[in-house]
């Protein structure tokens, strides 16, 4: 077993609040303790920022976007949005120590999706950025009322607040961050109180790059709900973008309602991955379909896999093994090749554990794993597993359980896959494969949701709008969709 961090000192720098362009502490120097989920134990202190903070933060983005030129000067902002991405590519190490101490991921997690994934999709909002279109002309029409020339303007809503998760915080807080400054608009992030050096920093570096002050502040807090409220019912606040569960999803659209406040929300997902019987590597893509890859931690995840019930039981035995032989190959720090660590934390894993739990009692049955592996190390571990014979009614079928938990369900054909797929509240991502190309875009067509990939296809990128039907959200991240979220539209007409 590869080893683990060293736990009698912190690893990690303090995390300091950014606010109105100065790094600082929170009030009364208020900290609490950021604990890495490999060990259990601290890794390192954050600011605590209380109420009064928070106040601050609003009051200095709301000053920045109403009394500067941030929202109407593109240049000017396109050029602080490269240099901050300049600065974190010349920190990525300091991004790979986060990902790996604070949000808990193995190393094949960390390069190739918490920091590159953050990188890579930064880059590409700055190459779709030239595409955005701040005027567009609807030429002159006659109407009752006279003759009339029109026009449409395109400007930044005003400040946003970003509440953040913390299973990809970088990746996450970067899209947020990004396509808001980039549109004009001024920023507070609030990112999770499990991750706050992940927000922590885009503070620390755009103080480096000379961001103005106000046009962006960073909120760091061990309350997971003081901050957030304040956020969502402060009338000074235009949007509210939060990506997390529905549930709480949910209670940001009651709460900002009273302020018909703007919101973006990305929410949760229990996809589908539907591997159709003329799939000519069936086994193969059977058992890369176990759900290990940071412990299955993500929205965007195939939880469901759905098999033909005529192949069920090959099915089965394909897992079985792919399971047996992943069970040596998890919770290694140090080890380049491991996908999977813990969860992030103590509360995670009891849900987790809850959910698996609930599954025997519903009568699935567990094909492997399903305990907690305390012998893995003092963090949070709990084994990949898996379970079969489930119906789609039963509540691990339907709930996002936000673990390594894969529930296999058997199919009668390609409609009956497909009505399996769309009974669920949820509808962020998927997959389907085929050996016939078009039968697999046809069933994919019909599955409701935001994203799905064909044969291995890779429907979620910087460049591409990403977002869920249904319960798993509202508008689109990513991509000049993702950044008009946070426009404003003005039509203009005079008379000719």
């Amino acid at each position: 077993m590869s080893s683990l961090p060293e736990t009698a000192a912190p690893v990690l720098p303090e995390g300091m609040l950014y606010v109105d362009g100065v790094i600082r502490r929170a009030e009364h120097g208020r900290t609490y303790d950021n604990i890495g989920p490999w060990t259990g134990q601290s890794v390192g202190v954050a600011a605590d920022a209380s109420a009064a903070d928070v106040e601050q933060a609003i009051a200095a983005a709301r000053r920045a976007f109403d009394t500067t030129d941030w929202s109407t000067n593109h240049e000017k902002r396109f050029a602080l949005v490269k240099k901050l991405y300049d600065l974190f590519e010349a920190n990525k190490d300091r991004l790979v120590a986060i990902a790996r101490h604070e949000v808990g991921a193995p190393l094949v997690a960390v390069n190739r999706a918490q920091v590159a994934n953050c990188l890579n999709s930064w880059r590409d909002l700055m190459e779709v950025f030239p595409q955005v279109k701040w005027e567009k002309d609807f030429g002159v029409k006659a109407t009752a009322f006279g003759t009339s020339q029109r026009t449409a303007h395109y400007e930044a809503i005003g400040v946003a607040a970003a509440i953040t998760p913390w299973n990809f915080p970088l990746y996450v807080n970067a899209e947020k961050v990004v396509s808001a400054l980039l549109a004009g608009c001024t920023v507070i992030l609030k990112p999770a109180p499990d991750t706050p050096l992940a927000g922590a920093i885009f503070g620390e570096l755009a103080a480096e790059a000379g961001f103005p002050e106000g046009v962006l502040n960073v909120i760091t807090a061990s309350d997971p709900a003081e901050a957030g409220e304040m956020l969502v019912t402060d009338p000074r606040v235009d949007l509210i973008t939060f990506t997390g569960s529905t549930a709480i999803g949910k209670h940001i659209m009651r709460q900002g309602a009273e302020t018909m406040k703007r919101q973006f929300l990305e929410l949760g997902g229990k996809s589908v991955n539907i591997v159709l019987d003329d799939e000519p590597n069936f086994a193969r893509v059977v058992a890369s379909s176990i759900l290990v890859f940071h412990a299955g931690q993500g929205c965007a995840v195939q939880s469901r896999l759905l098999v033909p019930r005529a192949r069920y039981e090959e099915a089965k035995q394909i897992l079985k093994a792919a399971y047996d032989g992943f069970a040596d190959k998890w919770g290694h720090f140090d080890e380049p090749t491991c996908a999977m660590g813990p969860v992030v934390s103590k509360k995670q894993m009891e849900r987790v554990k809850a959910y698996i739990d609930l599954g025997v009692e519903e009568g699935a049955t567990l094909l492997s794993g399903g305990n907690l592996r305390p012998d893995k190390g003092t963090g949070w571990f709990i084994e990949p597993t898996c379970f079969v014979d489930v119906t789609n009614d039963m509540r691990i079928a339907q709930e996002e359980i936000f673990g390594p938990v894969l529930v296999v369900i058997p199919f009668e054909d390609d409609e009956d896959a497909i009505r399996i797929a769309n009974d669920s509240v949820y509808g962020l991502s998927g997959g389907v494969w085929s050996g016939e190309l078009q039968r697999g875009i046809d069933v994919a067509k019909q599955v409701r949701t935001g994203t799905i990939g064909i044969n291995g296809g890779t429907p979620i990128n910087g460049d591409l709008p990403f977002g869920g039907y249904k319960q798993s959200g509202i508008g689109r991240a990513w991509g000049v969709e993702g950044i008009e979220e946070y426009l404003e539209t003005k039509v203009m007409a005079y008379p000719v």
